[in-house]
């Protein structure tokens, strides 16, 4: 596997550390590096000694959005926005679908800046820790004037609610990690150079955990913002149902009775 624009690492914990590897730009996306994500995702997603992905950038920072510079291919007849809306769906889009989805727990260990869909890439972890240093800014509308896109819409109307989103998107003033954490966007703001330290011992925690268990936890929580109590109750009964008979569960109840500490080393 040829990764131009990332670098995948997996440690003997089933950590693995994929990191945005255009520093010189700040790690701004362009299309080959969402086609790389794209195929790094999708090898984490079949490897069974990965168990969870931890998301960070190389040099100064996280990720500054969509790389403006790169040159975009406007096929005949066809306008510019035309062409932007063309990698939309062919592109950026699948790549935030497959990474949200992801079955496994993803950790996103922003250090320095995320900007416009590098916010968005953040936030489609499942957990975002941030450097003190860093800061969140909703670039679209205000210095682009642009729709924001990658799920940032998604995501910060449900982790911030109306007053806050509209802050952020129609301000575009920079959110200092600390006030992203008391605001609940991200899970938690460490100090710079605890940065890394601190995520992986995160990733390694998931990692020990019961990973089917987490894969329909997640399933749940994201059917629930669109579900009524009634559809939730049903849902969480069937996911009971089927983690009920798994190897994980006989091993929580073993650990239980036997007080210990719960050994998780498969998926079923």
């Amino acid at each position: 596997m040829t990764l131009e624009t990332l670098k995948l690492e997996t440690d003997a914990d089933g950590v693995a550390t994929l990191t945005l590897n255009r520093p010189e730009v700040l790690n701004s996306i362009n299309l080959q590096m969402v086609a790389d994500l794209r195929t790094a995702v999708a090898e984490v997603a079949g490897d069974e000694a990965v168990r969870v992905l931890v998301i960070t950038g190389a040099g100064r920072g996280f990720c500054a959005g969509a790389d403006l510079k790169a040159k975009l291919e406007v096929g005949p007849g066809m306008t510019l926005g035309q062409a932007i809306g063309k990698s939309m769906e062919a592109a950026f889009n699948p790549l935030v679908r497959e990474l949200s989805t992801l079955a496994k727990p993803v950790v996103a260990a922003v250090n320095g800046v995320a900007a416009g869909g590098g916010m968005s890439l953040a936030l489609a972890a499942d957990m975002v820790v941030a450097a003190r240093s860093a800061r969140f800014i909703q670039v679209f509308g205000p210095q682009l004037g642009l729709v924001p896109d990658m799920g940032s819409t998604y995501f910060l109307s449900r982790l911030l609610g109306r007053a806050r989103t509209r802050e952020l998107t129609l301000l575009g003033e920079p959110l200092e990690a600390e006030r992203a954490e008391d605001w609940g966007l991200i899970w938690k703001c460490v100090d710079d150079d605890d940065l890394m330290d601190e995520a992986l011992a995160l990733a390694r925690r998931l990692a020990a955990g019961p990973l089917k268990c987490f894969e329909l936890i997640k399933r749940a929580l994201d059917k629930a913002e669109l579900s009524t109590l009634s559809e939730q109750l049903d849902l969480e009964r069937d996911y009971q149902q089927i983690l009920a008979d798994s190897e994980e569960f006989h091993e929580g109840l073993a650990a239980f009775a036997e007080k210990r500490r719960p050994e998780f080393k498969g998926r079923s």
